[in-house]
């Protein structure tokens, strides 16, 4: 199997950066539609629009809530035939959802996170969810985003929980990489993964432990510190890149199952993983001293490490059974894996995470 990997066209981060977000644009197209998360437009609705219609005239339309098939087809019709090129501003949903209008659309795709709460902007990969927002599918992409551009003075001024919400995310992307590297799992870009991904998921995982704490300060005050640019690019650039060219294996695979749990739903994905990356360590029979890293960093940063802390109010063995099923079905991630797993390893996994879990927080 040949060594694969992707990168999107360019990335763009910095403060300030969304003021010159016309200028990037026009160079590949001239008439963007724009899908903007409705959360954002009240707040940075007049900038978009200024930095946009200092070159080109956009149709904004405001992101219906889900990235599901449905929304996908409404935004692809607002389209029409005019539209050249697709920019998504918002979170990974709308991200995701811009991607795979590009997509169907074929034109190119800009991509403008408003926070840096999952590792979604630079693939070539869109994360299809159920109109109540189950987890569907995954739609693999030809190319990854023609531009990311990402301003740390909005991302400082979004709540910390969505940063620690990307670290969650970003903090999978060491494990799982290396249950690929072992297994020799063909990767989201269609190989094997090259030394240069590995060694960026490697990089983000260890920027997550120098900075993460720091950055998380820096947000709680709406600062732009080096801690908060190292984070950030943590969480999109190295995250992005070390997951897509390097692949997904448990971790991912069990937050899929978690969206069914009831509960969980108002958990952020990226708490999920957290979690989630917890379970994939136990799995694999990771030593108390590598487990107890993760979980110290959880805890430094406002992350999950209980079943309770994303919304279960009761654990029944039945339910985290059915979570096993769902993250081991044919075609998941977990089957990255360097050996072979069973929906009762899962399961018995998640409740020995959650027990430890609780034994860290006392309860």
């Amino acid at each position: 199997m040949d060594r694969i990997m992707v990168a999107p066209g360019k990335y763009i981060q910095g403060p300030g950066v969304l003021e010159n977000l016309g200028e990037h644009v026009v160079k590949l197209g001239d008439q963007p539609l724009v899908i903007v998360d409705k959360g954002i437009i009240g707040f940075l609705g007049d900038q978009i629009k200024r930095s946009l219609t200092k070159h080109l005239e956009p149709l904004i339309d405001l992101f219906g809530g889900e990235c599901s098939r449905p929304e996908i087809t409404r935004l692809q019709k607002k389209a029409g035939e005019n539209a050249n090129i697709v920019v998504g501003i918002g979170g990974g949903k709308v991200i995701d959802t811009a991607k795979a209008v590009a997509y169907y659309l074929k034109v190119p795709v800009v991509i403008v996170p408003t926070t840096a709460a999952t590792d979604a902007p630079t693939s070539a990969l869109s994360v299809i969810y159920s109109e109540t927002g189950v987890f569907a599918e995954y739609l693999f992409l030809p190319h990854n985003p023609d531009l990311v551009l990402l301003d740390t003075a909005v991302i400082a001024a979004a709540p910390p929980r969505f940063l620690a919400s990307g670290m969650g995310d970003a903090l999978a992307t060491r494990f799982e990489a290396e249950a690929c590297a072992k297994s020799s799992a063909q990767t989201m870009a269609g190989g094997r993964t090259t030394l240069a991904a590995l060694t960026l998921a490697r990089l983000c995982y260890d920027t997550l432990l120098a900075y993460g704490e720091q950055a998380i300060w820096a947000v709680e005050n709406k600062a732009v510190t080096p801690a908060l640019e190292y984070i950030v690019e943590a969480n999109t650039l190295l995250s992005g890149l070390g997951f897509e060219s390097s692949g997904l294996a448990a971790a991912h695979a069990i937050h899929n199952g978690l969206t069914a749990l009831e509960g969980t739903d108002e958990a952020y994905h990226g708490e999920k993983v957290a979690f989630s990356t917890l379970v994939q360590l136990v799995l694999e029979g990771r030593s108390m001293e590598e487990i107890e890293e993760v979980i110290g960093f959880c805890l430094s940063v406002g992350l999950p490490i209980t079943l309770a802390q994303l919304g279960v109010q009761k654990v029944d063995v039945g339910d985290i059974m059915r979570v096993a099923e769902a993250a081991t079905q044919e075609g998941e991630t977990i089957h990255n894996m360097p050996f072979e797993v069973t929906a009762p390893m899962v399961r018995d996994a998640i409740l020995a995470t959650d027990a430890m879990g609780q034994a860290y927080l006392g309860d």
